[in-house]
């Protein structure tokens, strides 16, 4: 395999107008998502809906894990209008926009079963414009522009979760919720006319000719390019590189608030410590991850999402107390250095992904491996309340989720070794 000698400078890989369109990419994909976390609970308990009805809406998460299933039709047909990405970009967007807006129409005692339905197809609209997405960034980019586009990617997504999750909670103290929710839905008009607007990425690669050949084709080019072994490493990777991290903090707030701290003060520390310093920080890892290189960032990054960890067992070492300042500056510091090396982590590890993808099967590939991320978020960490117990209270808890953090780490060496070239797919098939 060989690399290519020169590369552009750092200013040239930041600001470019790719850069901006990546910013865009990850609001118009975080909007729908955080309006189902943040949004919809709020609004289903101020109209009087029970805790546990409520919670059942949890299973609208369903299709971001199980997206990969429907990727190979978006890889495989295209719409007959702005191109092969685009076309599905812009037909989600105003989906998406129209069903937010005719939510807001309905009334959650009177309408229920309609709200479950629109929900559900909001949730699979949003897990389907995420595969467009990522695969339009992808084949976007060039390599020497993953690992900044990424992080702009993730960040933005991030921010996005300030409109359904603060702004719009705060009109609806003074407004009617048909217009909050209208109000929320037009903000998905950035994203549609940043679609409308940018052209269709140019790539080498040609789609799958067949349906058939859109489902198989991309698994086996994947264990083919080199070989089933490494594909298997590079699988594990990906779905034990976070497992630590995110067992950790599943659940971060019953654990805060064990240790003497009220919801109003979590609440505070958590919106100060935990958004801003991970972005903040996420854009400075982007710049280290471009100076340094994708292999060595999932080193550093990795080390930082495992020192995290020791974080939150320094608190349960301290145990339960009253919150005075000092103890809030603790619980600031853990947040905020969580807070910056998850999104660190989650960086390096979407360009790792994206890196991993092969330019004709990138929506399928795409989908696949970062459902294989969900996985922990999903499954593992439905047990953390009974590991809390197994292990004998919070202290024993976190240092098991330390001890998970290291075979991910471990898969390293032969993934992304310290002083290896990074894989790309787009890199390799064409030499």
């Amino acid at each position: 395999m060989t690399q290519t000698t020169s590369s552009p400078s750092l200013l040239r890989v930041i600001f470019n107008r790719r850069m901006l369109i990546c910013v865009f990419t990850g609001f118009a994909s975080g909007m729908p998502l955080y309006l189902l976390f943040n949004l919809l609970p709020a609004w289903l308990k101020t109209e009087g809906l029970s805790l546990k009805a409520i919670g059942a809406f949890a299973l609208i998460q369903f299709p971001y894990t199980w997206k990969f299933l429907w990727s190979p039709l978006l890889d495989r047909y295209a719409l007959p209008w702005l191109g092969r990405r685009r076309g599905w970009m812009a037909l989600f967007q105003i989906a998406l926009l129209g069903i937010i807006a005719w939510l807001g129409q309905l009334s959650p005692k009177e309408d229920l079963h309609l709200i479950v339905m629109l929900t559900a197809m909001l949730a699979f609209f949003s897990a389907s414009l995420d595969i467009v997405l990522d695969a339009f960034r992808r084949n976007l980019l060039a390599d020497v522009e993953q690992e900044m586009g990424n992080t702009l990617h993730v960040n933005a997504y991030k921010i996005a979760s300030l409109i359904p999750g603060s702004l719009s909670l705060v009109l609806s103290d003074r407004l009617p919720w048909a217009q909050v929710f209208f109000i929320t839905a037009l903000f998905m008009l950035p994203g549609l006319i940043m679609t409308l607007l940018v052209s269709e990425p140019h790539v080498e690669a040609k789609p799958p000719r067949t349906l058939r050949a859109a489902i198989v084709e991309p698994f086996q080019e994947f264990f083919h390019r080199h070989g089933v072994q490494f594909a298997l490493f590079t699988l594990s990777f990906i779905l034990l590189y976070k497992l630590g991290d995110s067992l950790c903090t599943a659940l971060a707030t019953p654990f805060y608030m064990e240790m003497g701290f009220t919801k109003t003060e979590i609440g505070l520390v958590a919106k100060n410590a935990g958004l801003w310093p991970s972005v903040i920080g996420g854009v400075v890892g982007g710049i280290l991850m471009t100076r340094i290189g994708i292999n060595r960032a999932l080193w550093v990054f990795g080390a930082l999402q495992a020192v995290a960890i020791l974080g939150f067992a320094w608190l349960a070492y301290l145990g339960p107390a009253p919150a005075t300042a000092e103890r809030l500056w603790t619980l600031a510091g853990v947040i905020g250095f969580e807070a910056i090396s998850i999104g660190l982590g989650t960086a390096a590890s979407v360009s790792f992904i994206a890196r991993s993808t092969h330019p004709a099967y990138v929506a399928t590939q795409f989908a696949l491996l970062t459902s294989l991320t969900a996985v922990p978020r999903t499954f593992i960490n439905a047990s953390a309340g009974w590991l809390v117990e197994g292990m004998g209270g919070w202290l024993g808890f976190f240092w098991l989720c330390f001890v998970l953090a290291i075979p991910g780490m471990l898969l390293l060496f032969k993934v992304a070794p310290w002083n290896g070239s990074p894989s790309s797919a787009s890199t390799e098939s064409h030499q």
